[in-house]
This record gives C-alpha cells, structure tokens and sequence, in this order.
C-alpha cells in the first residue's frame, strides 16, 4: 500500500529548485518534486519507482553495485550523508553531489528520507580546457574529496604522478569555493631562487635591488580575496620553506626593500608529485611546514588506475585540440592507447593525440599515426627481451611484438608489413585477430 505523505511535506517538497525525492527503507520513491522530474526526463509514474533504476539504470541498490550508498549510511547512522554520484539525467551522464536526510514524524522516529540532489559544475563557463573528465570510480573519489573540500578554507594538498592534472584539480577547488569570483594565481616552484621567490611571492618596492626600476605587486598582493596555487611545492628549498610558512602563520607579509606590513588573503592549494613524508624524514622538507600545508590531501589518480575513462578523454581531447574537424579514433588504434600504461599520464596522452592530429590526412586516427614513447612496462618495454624471463605461448608473445612494432613504427601498414616480412592482408587480419582477443 503506498505511503501516504502529508500534503504541506509535498508542498515543501516541491518548493525546492533543486531536485528533491522522498524515499522509503526499501529505495522506493514515493514523492518527487517538479525539478526531479525536468531533471530526469520521466514522464511517466515516478512515484514506485526504485531510486537506484532512474539514477543509476542498476538493477539493485547502488551499494550492492559496489558504490557508497548515502540512504543505506543515513539508514544505519540515523544522520545525514552526501556523495559523489554519477546520474543519467536529462543532459546525459553527470556528476551529481547527493544529499540523504532522514525526516522523523512527531514521535521522533524516521518516516521518510529526502533526498537532494546537486548536479557538480567543477569548471567555469567558457572554459572547456579546465574541465575535468572521467566516470571512473577513483576519479569519482577524487572529485568528491575536492567538492568537500572546496567550501572550506583548509588548505589542500594535491598529490600524484607528473601529467595527472592537479593544476586542474586546483582549478575546480577553486571554481567550487565562495572564492570562485576572485583570482586564480599559479605559482611554479621548482628552480626559483631566494630573490625570485621573494620577488615573485611579496613583490618589492623601487630600489629594494639591482635591477627594481620600479614596484611591483608580488603574487600574494594578486590574489587577494581568491585561491593561491603552488605548483610542486616540494621543491622549494629549505632556505625559501621558512619563509612560506612565516606567511601561512602570520597572514602577513613586506614586499622587498618595503616596511608597511600587508595582510594577506587567500587559500592555499600546494602540489607535488614528491614524497613529503619522506622529505621530512630526510631533513629535506620542513616538518612544520608539512603539517601547515597538508591539513586536507588529495590523491589523484594515474591514468592506468582509471583507464575506463581513455574513451572519453580521448574524445574530448581531440575535440579540444581540433574543435573544427570531427576526428576519430580506429578500434585499433583505441585499442593499443588502451594497452599503453601512459607513464606521463594524461599529459602524455594529449601528446600523442597532438601528434596524430599532425600525421592524420583523414578524418580517423589509425594506428600508425601514433607514437607512443618507449617508456613502458614490463615486455611492452623491450619486446625482445630474455624468453627465459617469461615462458608464454607463441601466440601471446606474437601479439605483443605486433603491438609493440604498431605503435612504434611511424611509417605506414604497407612498409611495416614488408619490414615484418607478411602481406598487408596478413598483417592486418593479425592484427584484427590479436584486438578481439
């Protein structure tokens, strides 16, 4: 029998702008405001339904389909819970942050539980370059935890492999936070000297040394009121490490050659691809400094932890880098991208697009337009290595040397055939034959 909801909760209900369901115990819908309905394009009965079928297209409970499930973590807290979830919503798949508050009846006990949702723009309009893609769970996470973050002051610390996009995390930390209309200011730490840095951070005054014919604001002065990026913050030197942190305490600073102290104003987002725990245990990073910068990490993901996510990269990256033509990738050529384990990450991948793009007459990447570096793993990495290392069939060493020789060789099918010694008839039945595989 169908719950019977008090008319003012419908009427509450559906006051929000924001898409807004009530559920039962059982993931039942059983009221949906009108901005649920534009939302998820359902023209039919809503009420009944199961929260997870119009959400998710699963056929069970999104935590029995190995995702976080916030009614079934408010069920068994008895509190409010929120996550990142991918939704199919009436604009396609979408990053949507998901609010579950139980709603207790006048003895206290929890009759419904609301539901909220919250589709996550994580890039401004206009900046299609910022914008961040992928559905894999750990990207998920990692947005998550940025989402979180991003309405707090805390500073942030992004940590992962070079090309993994954390000046794009930075972004969207930023582009989420109350501080999204003031500036965004990314600082490079990795060379700068103590009078660069200093110069560079507080700015100087006229005279403060040779070569200051004039004043200048220093980034801190720039970034007033907005979020201040610090690129590979591990390597700063230790002489320069004092100094960041006497402003991170302080929230004060002087320009060079200037007496009148400044406040400062900003949140701080640091980066590195370096281990800082480590770094402190060798002496090489300040402990103190440590601790002021890592109150919030975030880990970000390699590409090869998140490979699900290849198609959609690669299709927005070509639309990026060649937003006239309508490019594409062979299955082929998707598949050997797919078998890379991309070392540089998705700075790597864009590289190697780039260069297709360059090598491509047509309007599909194929194989031999792309040229993948040598840094890779395991046999991939030397197809003639020692066979006594690994003993495998024929067949499988077969096609990695096929896959190896295909991404590799930048002349075209017809020379790489005559240089394996088949015809290009044979070598492209082997090849269709190694991708089903």
């Amino acid at each position: 029998m169908p719950t019977k909801v008090p008319a003012d909760l419908l009427n509450l209900l559906d006051s929000f702008p924001d898409p807004r369901i009530l559920l039962d115990a059982q993931y039942r819908i059983i009221a949906a405001n009108a901005a649920y309905r534009r939302e998820f394009s359902h023209k039919g009965k809503i009420e009944g339904e199961y929260c997870y079928v119009l959400s998710h297209h699963y056929d069970k409970p999104c935590d029995q389909a190995g995702e976080n499930c916030p009614l079934r973590a408010s069920m068994e807290s008895g509190e409010p819970s929120r996550v990142l979830h991918v939704h199919h919503t009436s604009a396609g798949r979408e990053h949507v942050e998901v609010e579950m508050v139980p709603v207790r009846n006048e003895a206290g006990n929890t009759a419904y539980y609301m539901e909220t949702m919250h589709t996550l723009h994580h890039a401004s309009d206009g900046m299609r370059e910022r914008k961040m893609v992928g559905y894999s769970r750990p990207f998920n996470r990692m947005l998550e935890l940025a989402k979180r973050v991003a309405s707090h002051e805390s500073s942030v610390l992004l940590l992962g492999e070079s090309g993994t996009g954390k000046e794009l995390v930075a972004h969207a930390i930023h582009d989420m936070s109350p501080r999204a209309s003031a500036p965004f200011v990314a600082l490079e730490c990795s060379g700068l000297t103590e009078t660069l840095f200093e110069s560079e951070m507080f700015g100087h005054e006229k005279g403060a040394f040779t070569g200051a014919v004039g004043s200048k604001i220093g980034l801190v002065e720039a970034v007033r009121g907005g979020t201040l990026f610090l690129d590979e913050v591990g390597d700063i030197p230790l002489s320069l490490q004092v100094k960041l942190l006497r402003l991170m305490e302080a929230g004060t600073y002087r320009r060079i050659g200037g007496v009148e102290p400044l406040r400062a104003d900003f949140r701080l987002v640091a980066a590195t691809h370096r281990d800082l725990a480590e770094m402190v245990k060798e002496g090489t990073f300040r402990q103190d400094l440590y601790f002021r910068i890592n109150v919030f990490p975030i880990q970000l993901p390699p590409l090869r932890e998140r490979m699900e996510d290849l198609p959609m990269l690669v299709k927005s990256l070509l639309t990026l880098l060649e937003p006239v033509r309508k490019i594409k990738l062979s299955e082929e050529a998707l598949s050997i991208l797919m078998q890379h384990d991309f070392p540089g990450n998705v700075r790597e991948l864009r590289n190697v697009l780039e260069r297709a793009l360059i090598m491509v007459d047509g309007n599909t990447i194929q194989p031999q337009h792309l040229y993948l570096d040598s840094m890779r793993s395991g046999q991939q990495n030397n197809p003639t290595a020692n066979p006594a290392e690994e003993i495998a069939p024929l067949s499988t060493l077969e096609k990695r040397y096929l896959e190896w020789a295909v991404s590799n060789f930048r002349g075209d099918r017809k020379t790489l055939a005559e240089r394996l010694g088949v015809s290009e008839r044979t070598l492209y039945r082997k090849l269709r034959d190694a991708a089903s595989t």
